[in-house]
């Protein structure tokens, strides 16, 4: 069956949190085998020079797909959006007890770069980067194994911890740093925590623009709403896509990243735009080999959620080759991050 913009019945994995029978059925008693996107222009990063910068139907917008993890496409260009779960230096516990301020475990790296061998992007949009220092170490770890993107661009917003990136093989033509990502909630004015990563790439499919983002977790904080918080990020990131493709409407935008909300959240609806609109952003309903969706596990609420996503503007729906996206469920997915990475093939 070829899956376009015209996903399946959605997974049916909730049954085995229901019985527990149903975990051996099912293959969830382990993580690791199933369940369940007007600034100014700045520099870009290479190998040899060094800039830091900062409701819809589904049935007719969501791309879907069940592919084994091993399929590989010969011709065509490969991205990969992923969160890497603090691929930085941090206070970290090893056993609930604090072995302080440390660098991402070796293991958990290792896991990431063979998971990323085997998608062997073209074009690696991340969230949970560090330091100029932690990416060029992702870069040098994915070299080792013979994916060569020597093109990065860093950027973040107002966390100074973990922040946005894009490695690429192609060069990066452009960048930018969006203006005004503030919003006020009651008599506060805060900052979107981690920016909108806003990056060009003169790729063999044309010139890509990629929006990425990182938006605020579900996770309660003392002085503000979670979700209002996350509402009012997506409609900055809305902005800056209205901006783009109301002026060029045939660019070929990909907005990406890990919202940390579900497909029918306020947050996704107004990330997507009016529906069939000349601006709209169309869904990648993407699937794992097992036809489920989901991309993150929450172990403090033992709960298995669709956060990451890849939307389009309209030019590059029909580019997709839909046979070869999908989500990544390498069996060591749980090793390496609490999210799973999303692969977009285009022809």
């Amino acid at each position: 069956m070829r899956f376009g913009i015209f996903p399946r019945n959605a997974p049916r994995f909730l049954g085995a949190f229901l019985l527990p029978a149903l975990l051996t059925l099912s293959g969830c008693e382990k993580k690791s085998s199933t369940p369940p996107w007007e600034g100014q222009t700045v520099a870009v990063e290479t190998e040899a020079k060094e800039a830091e910068v900062q409701g819809a139907d589904p049935k007719k917008e969501d791309g879907a797909r069940a592919a084994s993890p091993k399929e590989t496409t010969t011709g065509s260009l490969r991205f990969v959006a992923y969160n890497l779960k603090n691929w930085l230096t941090m206070d970290r516990y090893v056993d609930r007890k604090p072995v302080g301020s440390t660098p991402k475990p070796e293991d958990e790296r290792q896991a990431i770069i063979e998971i990323l061998k085997e998608a062997q992007p073209d074009i690696l949009g991340v969230c949970e980067i560090g330091t100029k220092d932690d990416l060029a170490d992702l870069q040098n770890d994915l070299r080792n194994v013979g994916i060569d993107l020597p093109h990065r661009f860093h950027s973040g917003g107002v966390d100074d911890t973990r922040r946005l990136a894009l490695l690429s093989r192609f060069p990066i033509t452009a960048s930018r740093v969006p203006k005004d990502l503030t919003y006020k909630l009651g008599d506060r004015e805060r900052g979107m925590s981690r920016g909108i990563l806003d990056a060009t790439v003169d790729s063999p499919a044309g010139e890509l623009r990629f929006l990425g983002v990182h938006l605020k977790s579900k996770r309660e904080i003392p002085d503000g709403d979670q979700e209002m918080m996350r509402r009012a990020e997506a409609h900055l990131l809305r902005r800056e896509a209205d901006r783009i493709l109301s002026d060029q409407p045939d660019t070929q935008l990909i907005v990406y990243g890990d919202m940390n909300d579900t497909r029918q959240a306020s947050a996704l609806r107004t990330i997507q735009g009016p529906r069939n609109g000349p601006t709209s952003l169309k869904m990648a309903y993407l699937r794992d080999s097992r036809g489920e969706s989901w991309t993150h596990f929450w172990s403090y609420q033992d709960v298995y959620s669709r956060f990451d996503y890849i939307l389009m503007s309209p030019p590059l729906v029909s580019k997709i080759a839909w046979d070869d996206c999908r989500v990544l469920d390498s069996e060591s997915w749980s090793d390496a991050s609490d999210h799973r990475a999303l692969l977009l093939v285009i022809e």
